[in-house]
């Protein structure tokens, strides 16, 4: 299946985004407040305001790239808008569901599984080796997990 480049710019950068971004947001929320309304209500946050704020930037971007035509500036908007808005909504689940800790670990699963899957993909098309890119694109968002619990860990710790 052939996207064009404006479907395939909006869906990697909007998945990736709402990936790490809502991995990163619940995980340094959980560690710096441990409640579920305030991981709940960071989780809409990005689905509602990040959503719109990237898609916004991808329009920008590519309007000065001044060499796409105004259909595929509006593909790439609506379509890094729409993956972000509903990746974002997938991480609310497990939250309402589990206990918070076990939630944020299931969170974290499936997100870097699903990253793993873009980012194979993404290597595939490109003709790429995949485990290379794979591996880039954890790293980057395991260092991202990582560097938020520490400042949900120094937020609790500073302000409590």
């Amino acid at each position: 299946m052939r996207l064009r480049q404006s479907l395939k710019t909006g869906l990697s950068f909007g998945l990736t985004s709402g990936i790490i971004t809502t991995i990163g947001l619940m995980v340094g929320l959980e560690a710096g407040t441990n409640s579920r309304l305030v991981v709940i209500g960071g989780i809409l946050t990005i689905a509602i305001a990040d959503a719109f704020s990237d898609a916004l930037g991808i329009h920008l971007a590519k309007e000065s790239e001044n060499k796409h035509s105004m259909k595929a500036i509006w593909e790439a908007t609506f379509t890094t808008f729409l993956a972000k808005f509903f990746i974002a909504l997938t991480f609310l689940a497990p939250v309402m569901l589990l206990s918070l800790i076990t939630a944020i670990i299931v969170s974290v699963i499936w997100g870097l599984s699903l990253l793993a899957i873009l980012s194979y993909y993404l290597a595939r098309m490109e003709k790429i080796q995949a485990w290379r890119v794979i591996g880039e694109h954890l790293s980057i968002a395991i260092l991202v997990i990582f560097i938020t619990h520490l400042v949900g860990d120094y937020i609790k710790l500073t302000f409590q």
